[in-house]
């Protein structure tokens, strides 16, 4: 999904839809809608559309879509979450099953002796959460270094 498609999708989930969020961010319901739909040429959203689409919403489909497009991946910090033994496990549970969804792409890819586009674009997700799963894991163990 390009990051415009999420800012559309945000903007339309929303509760209320344009009409209640437009508001919200200082802008006409019409306007906002002409920011997110992909097809107008003359609107376009702003970063700081975006950031205080996501800050309202919640929602950072916007920033995962982006960095999936830079090939990155992004974590939410959990400032909150206590670094033990038993979070780090979850994590390595979590990169555990993603490496498993990766081989089971691969595997659906390659049965048929044919890879299509849309077959790349499903190992592609599977690696993209493994990767996310990885830096999750990592974030705990670095919660946990003495210093």
């Amino acid at each position: 999904m390009s990051a415009q498609d999420a800012f559309y999708k945000t903007c339309k989930s929303y509760p209320g839809g344009f009409e209640s969020l437009a508001p919200r961010l200082g802008m006409n319901p019409q306007v906002l809608r002409n920011k997110a739909n992909p097809n107008c040429a003359q609107n376009h959203p702003y970063l700081a559309d975006a950031e205080q689409l996501m800050t309202l919403t919640g929602d950072v489909s916007v920033l995962h879509a982006m960095a999936k497009e830079q090939g990155c991946v992004v974590l939410r910090v959990d400032t909150a979450a206590s670094a033990s033994d038993m979070a780090v496990l979850e994590w390595i549970a979590k990169v555990w099953q993603t490496n498993g969804d990766v081989g089971s792409e691969v595997n659906t890819t390659l049965a048929d002796g044919r890879v299509e586009p849309h077959e790349v674009e499903q190992v592609k997700e599977a690696v993209h959460r493994t990767v996310t799963a990885l830096h999750g894991m990592l974030a705990r163990l670095e919660g946990m270094a003495e210093k």
